[in-house]
């Protein structure tokens, strides 16, 4: 009987047959492995995309209070400059 292939079936001896059932178990623990690796990557990925998120909400409130602070520098500079022009009429 031939098999898959066109090449002669032949049956494996009980040494033959343990090491394909140890090579079934070694591929079974190493897609176990990468299951896991795999799981382990997502979850870094989630937390990266979070953090991103959360550095550029950071980096906007900064923007906005350091440019709210200009304004009110400004704002006081001008106010100091008024005051320290001489009056009309004094």
């Amino acid at each position: 009987m031939s098999g898959p292939n066109g090449e002669p079936h032949l049956s494996l001896g009980p040494a033959e047959e343990e090491e394909e059932d140890e090579g079934e178990a070694e591929y079974a623990a190493i897609n176990a492995m990468l299951d896991q690796i795999n799981s382990c990557l997502d979850h870094l990925e989630e937390k990266n995309d979070h953090l991103h998120a959360r550095l550029k909400e950071l980096l906007e409130s900064n923007r906005q209070a350091r440019m709210e602070f200009q304004q009110q520098l400004s704002e006081g500079e001008a106010q100091e400059a008024e005051a320290q022009r001489p009056g009309l009429g004094s």
